[in-house]
């Protein structure tokens, strides 16, 4: 069984986020060359880490997983509450903190809540693909999606909150949503969007989308970042300043360099060459992922590998979008890339996932 999973596996996905992280390494070695912090050597330790991790879970039959993601998911549900009574950091409560190291919950919350929805919209479909149109089953889909996506939102951390919204809905669609439904929630988003800005967001949130739209209107304070972030990006051009040299980067214009900017410091030292690199690196790793759930041996399978697609997509196009002044700045990293544990440790469960997946498929593809 073991050498039927190792060739079937779709070792390309790993070669893709191999070559993202040395990138994203080397990124974080210069940008903190000189500080005095020791982010470089922790994501290191956290790589390590995380490689026997990834290993047992490549061998653990994803099947097995669902049956205990009902528990999964609440005990990820319960750290999150837990974690909104902590001592906020930079004006958030999204983080455990035990001195030596912190543990952001939402991370691992997004792998148990994929694999839970997707264990629910299979129950769902068991009798007809049909009965995930049924009013009722919708209900709970969107209940289970509700759970996380308010909890993050509450800390607050709006990226995610919109993260776990953007999974529910992309396995909605894929399980086969009638187009009425998709019309009703196009038209209900477009509604929303203008009653949040105006009624509900907080004032920083709104703060932060009208200095996205005009970073001019407060240049040294919430605009400060985007700023530096472009200029960050521009004064690479082709080959960048070189490591180490970077005026943004070094002089600690760029803030903050090592997660939510850590592309524009790649784009300053390293330049245009390396800064596509990274993208078409997420590009194929995106598509080989979306690959994976195609060929999946069964639904549960194929829901799962979509889920952690959606999950990729998503941070490679918010993290780049914001720093080149695109998409407002919301605090989402990019994977594999980006300094962070707990996102190390997610990134590397989602990795362990899809090559089991792979490894287990038929070729059969499940999505036309």
């Amino acid at each position: 069984m073991q050498k039927k999973i190792f060739k079937n596996m779709q070792w390309s996905i790993l070669i893709y986020a191999g070559a993202l992280a040395v990138i994203g390494l080397v990124a974080l070695y210069s940008a903190t060359i000189n500080t005095d912090n020791n982010e470089f050597s922790r994501q290191v330790l956290w790589f390590v880490i995380s490689i026997p991790i990834l290993i047992t879970i490549i061998f653990i039959d994803y099947e097995t997983l669902a049956k205990f993601s009902p528990i999964l998911f609440g005990i990820s549900a319960l750290l999150i509450i837990g974690v909104l009574f902590t001592t906020p950091i930079n004006g958030a409560t999204r983080w455990f903190n035990f001195g030596f190291f912190s543990f952001q919950p939402t991370e691992i919350t997004k792998i148990t809540f994929i694999i839970f929805l997707s264990y629910i919209v299979v129950k769902l479909q068991e009798q007809s693909d049909n009965d995930i149109n049924k009013f009722r089953n919708l209900l709970i889909i969107l209940a289970i999606t509700a759970i996380p996506t308010i909890l993050t939102a509450i800390q607050p951390n709006y990226g995610d909150a919109v993260l776990f919204a953007i999974i529910g809905g992309v396995m909605i669609f894929v399980a086969g949503i009638k187009a009425k439904y998709v019309i009703i929630s196009i038209v209900t988003f477009v509604i929303l969007v203008p009653t949040l800005y105006f009624t509900i967001l907080p004032q920083h949130a709104v703060d932060r989308i009208d200095v996205f739209l005009n970073p001019e209107l407060d240049p040294r304070g919430r605009g400060y970042n985007a700023i530096q972030s472009r200029l960050a990006v521009g004064a690479g051009r082709l080959t960048g300043m070189g490591l180490f040299q970077g005026t943004q980067t070094q002089l600690g214009y760029l803030h903050p360099k090592t997660t939510d900017f850590i592309y524009s410091a790649i784009s300053e030292e390293m330049g245009f060459i390396v800064g596509a690199s990274v993208i078409i690196l997420n590009v194929f790793l995106i598509a080989k992922s979306i690959n994976i759930a195609k060929t999946a041996k069964d639904p549960l399978g194929a829901y799962i590998a979509i889920g952690i697609s959606a999950i990729f997509l998503y941070h490679w196009a918010q993290n780049i979008g914001m720093t080149m002044g695109l998409l407002p700045i919301t605090g989402v990293p990019l994977l594999f890339v980006s300094y962070g544990g707990s996102a190390v440790l997610t990134n590397m469960i989602a990795l362990g996932l899809l090559l089991g997946i792979s490894g287990r498929s038929k070729k059969a593809v499940m999505f036309d």
